[in-house]
């Protein structure tokens, strides 16, 4: 994921578009949100899992690089990840939010993250606003935007570790995610 990442900023040339990318960067990292919002100065509401479902299964364990198949059943269902491989998942999730910490800094800027292992919230309504929705302080993911957008409150939602949240709908897969 790194090599391709590096080959299409290099591709493109992205270091003199963006002018955030220092030399000691990596090319890839120069289009990683993380580095692309400190050039963003609209306000922004970020919506992201802790456990991003489709992250898990390309970037932190993909198949290639698993050739035993340890990471298959924890890929498939958060429920059957071993001691190991939730520390390592926990791991993540501090990453996460340690990329996420300037911008939470940002007192106009909102965010949701929640401890569900999902992906694509936001377009499914048993996620975004049903009775049954994730929630963090009692809030579902569309009163939290709603709020942040009309400025009813700073919205700053930053869910517990996994297993916390009982609101969540954590995905089981048959087979490894995909988008088609």
């Amino acid at each position: 994921m790194r090599g391709f990442y590096n080959d299409v900023a290099r591709l493109q040339d992205l270091r003199k578009k963006f002018t955030h990318c220092s030399s000691d960067m990596e090319p890839g990292q120069c289009i990683f949100p993380r580095e692309v919002a400190k050039g963003i100065h609209t306000p922004m509401f970020i919506l992201n899992p802790a456990y991003d479902v489709w992250q898990v299964e390309h970037v932190l364990s993909p198949e290639g690089s698993d050739p035993e198949h340890l990471w298959q059943n924890c890929r498939l269902d958060i429920t059957k990840c071993d001691s190991k491989q939730l520390e390592t998942l926990q791991g993540f999730r501090k990453e996460l939010l340690d990329a996420l910490s300037e911008f939470k800094k940002k007192k106009d800027w909102g965010m949701f993250i929640n401890s569900c292992y999902i992906h694509c919230q936001s377009m499914n309504s048993l996620t975004w606003h049903s009775p049954s929705a994730p929630r963090i302080n009692n809030k579902t993911i569309a009163e939290s935007v709603g709020d942040w957008f009309f400025n009813r409150r700073e919205v700053k939602e930053i869910d517990c570790e996994y297993p916390c949240n009982p609101t969540c709908h954590n995905a089981v897969l048959d087979q490894p995610y995909n988008e088609e």
